[in-house]
């Protein structure tokens, strides 16, 4: 199993005489420290802690799952895991925080088609239309209403590292990744 923490710089064009033009999203892996291990005795599972800058003054520290006791082995306190386990071709799994959209109505949140706009239908083209029924006299838990959207963690499997830069701990992956410019994610080989 393989995996590190990078930051999103953001997305670019490759071009490849063999496969073309490539959109790929750039990541900044700079070498991730492992400062915890976690093992089944102790903690009850078995994880490895990475830690990576995330600004000047703070750092940003995940743990990942290891299956096997074996893969738990590999890893010692203080070392430094780069861009260089990772090989082209190879899948990765990427997982970061979605873009936050703030508060938005139901047509963007959940995609609801809305009012006609004749027959009857003035100023509510964009209102969710009935909440509720007469049983059990209020709404229930989970009705897909207006509210805060983004800010989630997304996970995108399949995708491609197509791009290695060793020297400048840069990772480059076929398609686009969740997350802002400079945010957070983590990149999983299983």
């Amino acid at each position: 199993m393989k995996f590190i923490l990078g930051k999103k710089l953001g997305m670019t064009t490759l071009y490849d005489e063999e496969r073309g033009a490539l959109n790929i999203t750039l990541i900044e892996c700079e070498p991730n420290e492992v400062t915890l291990k976690r093992e089944e005795k102790k903690d009850g599972y078995l994880a490895v802690q990475l830690k990576v800058k995330k600004t000047a003054k703070k750092d940003y520290l995940k743990e990942f799952r290891c299956k096997e006791a074996k893969e738990l082995d590999k890893f010692k306190v203080g070392d430094k895991i780069k861009v260089d386990v990772f090989e082209l071709d190879e899948k990765v799994k990427i997982s970061g925080i979605t873009k936050a959209k703030g508060f938005q109505g139901v047509m963007k949140r959940h995609g609801f088609h809305g009012s006609p706009a004749t027959h009857g239908h003035r100023h509510d083209h964009r209102a969710p239309g009935s909440i509720g029924s007469a049983f059990p006299e209020h709404v229930l838990k989970g009705k897909k209403m207006a509210g805060r959207m983004g800010a989630r963690k997304f996970t995108v499997s399949n995708l491609k590292i197509v791009f290695i830069d060793k020297e400048k701990n840069l990772i480059g992956v076929k398609g686009a990744v969740p997350g802002i410019e400079k945010g957070i994610v983590s990149l999983v080989v299983e």
